[in-house]
Order: structure tokens, then sequence, then C-alpha cells
């Protein structure tokens, strides 16, 4: 390991910390964020659902909405069910190469919108996540336009979650924050593991 002298440790960190102090200070608006969680690396949906967490440690009132997923029980699913300021709506057939049927998939999604629309139209709910939405979006079981139109004409204080693979360039550009998860190693694919509970399911 590397000898760090202790005295330019110190003033790196704290130059660090002033430049930090300075960006925090003029940080001071407040706004619903539209965050996208994207890519195909693991952890999308459980990041989604570890804000879900954080914002009902807050007294948060909260909504989700699955798209595609909604054949297999989740821990996900029977924690939040149980969790008062939730509502929960599992919208989904199952994987679409499980479905192999457009037009159920489709009726599936437009389903779930509905329900999102009414949430992300509530001002009650103060964070809505909507799991696997890329992925109808990418299989265009919903109209990309619409979709765009309500995210950006939900409440001012409201946060929006999205997350799936393949998030369209155009929910990209109007999102606040984006996370691209990446690959480098997984159990399934390296070692034929299959889905562990606790951890996909």
């Amino acid at each position: 390991m590397k000898k760090v002298d202790p005295k330019r440790h110190a003033e790196r960190m704290a130059a660090k910390q002033k430049i930090m102090q300075e960006r925090i200070a003029g940080a001071q608006k407040e706004q619903g964020l539209l965050l996208v969680l994207t890519g195909p690396g693991k952890g999308k949906s459980s990041s989604g659902f570890g804000m879900l967490a954080r914002a009902l440690g807050h007294g948060m009132k909260v909504g989700v909405v699955q798209f595609i997923k909604g054949t297999r029980e989740t821990g996900e699913e029977a924690f939040f069910r149980q969790v008062p300021g939730v509502e929960y709506h599992v919208m989904g057939e199952g994987f679409t190469w499980d479905t192999q049927d457009r037009e159920r998939d489709t009726r599936a999604a437009e389903a779930a919108w509905e329900v999102a629309r009414r949430m992300l139209a509530d001002s009650s709910f103060d964070l809505v996540l909507l799991d696997e939405l890329n992925i109808a979006l990418r299989y265009d079981y919903l109209d990309l336009d619409r979709v765009l139109d309500d995210l950006q004409s939900r409440p001012a204080m409201q946060h929006a979650v999205v997350t799936g693979r393949y998030a369209p360039e155009q929910l990209i550009e109007l999102a606040d924050t984006v996370t691209e998860m990446k690959v480098v190693k997984h159990a399934f694919k390296e070692q034929g593991v299959k889905a562990q509970r606790g951890i996909e399911l």
C-alpha cells in the first residue's frame, strides 16, 4: 500500500470540504425529481425500492406500478404491501419472452399506465415508482409522447422513479437524474445460478 503523507492528505481533504460546502450552500432549490435507472446491470429495481423505503422513512406517501413483472412472487411486494402509506400495483403479465402475446402485453401496459397516470396526477403521492416502464416503452406497448407528457405534468413536488433497460433518449433528456447500471459479473451468466430469494426475488 502506498504511504500517504498525513499532512498532505489533511490539506487535500480540507480543500475538498470547502468546495463541497460551497456547492451544498448554493443548492437551495427544491423540486420533485424525475429519476431514470437504466442499463444492463443488476440493481435498477433494487435502487428504486431503496428510494421507496427512504421516502417512507420520512413519512411520505408512495405509489408503485410494476410493468412487465407479475407472475413471480417477490420479497419487495410481500414487504411493501404490508407497509402503511404504500399503494402497490403489479400490472404485468410476466416477461415478454414468456407471454409471447403482444396484444395481451399491450393491454396490460395500458391498464398499468392508467393507474400510473392517476398517481402522477395526485399531489398526495410524494413518490411514484414505475418499475420496468422502460421495457414497456421499448416494445411500443405505450405511446412515448403520452408517457412523457404525463411525467412532465405531475405535481411540482412529486418525485417519479422509472426503471428498466433501454430507457428512450427522450426520457433521458427529460429526466433530472439518470443512472446507467453496468454489468461486470453476474452469477446467472457466469455460473448458471438461478434467481435467489432476497437478491433477485
